[in-house]
């Protein structure tokens, strides 16, 4: 494969829009109807908030999720899947399924 066809590449493409650490994961915790920012940082535990906010950014302006706030004090904000981020989640629930199935399996 030379760098052109990697450019092209379905694979690379995807990666490069859920790829990363986090991505998939707030993705599919947002899918789980985990989706306040709250919640988020608890259940992941590992992620700082900066980055937590960096990632809900950035899957914002890329289209798979939408907040919602609600005027209320103090503030609510929810976050849901846009259509195009539940278009990824037959993909998350196949790595998921992947990943239940190999989670105790020793490395080949």
């Amino acid at each position: 494969m030379n760098s052109e066809s990697i450019e092209k590449c379905p694979v690379t493409y995807a990666m490069n829009k859920i790829g990363g650490k986090w991505r998939m994961l707030v993705i599919f915790l947002i899918y789980k109807d985990i989706n306040r920012f709250g919640s988020m940082h608890k259940t992941i535990g590992s992620i700082s908030k900066n980055m937590l906010t960096k990632e809900l950014r950035l899957l914002e302006k890329e289209g798979f999720i939408e907040r919602q706030i609600h005027p209320v004090i103090p503030p609510k904000v929810e976050y849901f899947l846009s259509e195009y981020g539940r278009s990824v989640i037959p993909v998350l629930e196949g790595i998921s399924q992947w990943g239940k199935e190999n989670l105790n399996a020793k490395s080949k």
